[in-house]
């Protein structure tokens, strides 16, 4: 596949950016401007149970939105195809800065900041250090998906475990080297 068409626009696509729960994420270009191309998969996930996928993501989005999370910018979507097309944040993430061993200490203000106001609007965003991307010193959280407020999987009950090289980190980038 080195093309998609999302209603009747043409994207090559350059490169698969990543997998997650709900779909492959493909950095893609169409007139010189690089976007994410999202393709939804309907692949079991064990630990997460799905609805509607695509329609998950376009309300995600606008609850995230609404919240005031910083984040990609919907560009288009094909409820038909289950595909989603939103602006291509270019940074590392905060999973590679981990990997690498810099520190993240300046960003986890910026996180704290976030879950404030996805608890204030009753939501936890998924704090996977994947899902954020630096670009010019500001952390973008890139994925839509969100769910009701739960202390157990708030950032500071769950996600700051993957936020330094932790014991959870280590057999998360275990993991990901098998």
């Amino acid at each position: 596949m080195n093309e998609k068409k999302v209603n009747g626009k043409s994207y090559k696509i350059l490169k698969l950016l990543g997998k997650g729960k709900g779909g492959y994420s493909y950095l893609a270009c169409s007139n010189n401007k690089c976007v994410v191309v999202k393709q939804i998969h309907h692949e079991p996930c064990g630990y997460y149970t799905f609805g509607n996928k695509i329609e998950a993501e376009l309300y995600d989005y606008k609850r995230l939105l609404n919240a005031g999370i910083r984040m990609p910018v919907l560009i288009d979507v094909n409820k038909e195809q289950e595909i989603i097309v939103k602006e291509y944040i270019e940074g590392d993430t905060i999973f590679e800065l981990v990997k690498r061993g810099e520190s993240v200490d300046e960003y986890i203000k910026q996180v704290r900041q976030m879950a404030a106001l996805a608890k204030k609007a009753g939501l936890n965003i998924d704090y996977y250090p994947t899902n954020f991307v630096v670009q010019n010193n500001l952390i973008y959280y890139i994925d839509y998906e969100c769910n009701e407020y739960s202390e157990k999987w708030n950032f500071d009950n769950w996600g700051i475990k993957y936020w330094s090289r932790t014991k959870e980190f280590e057999e998360a980038l275990q993991k990901e080297n098998h």
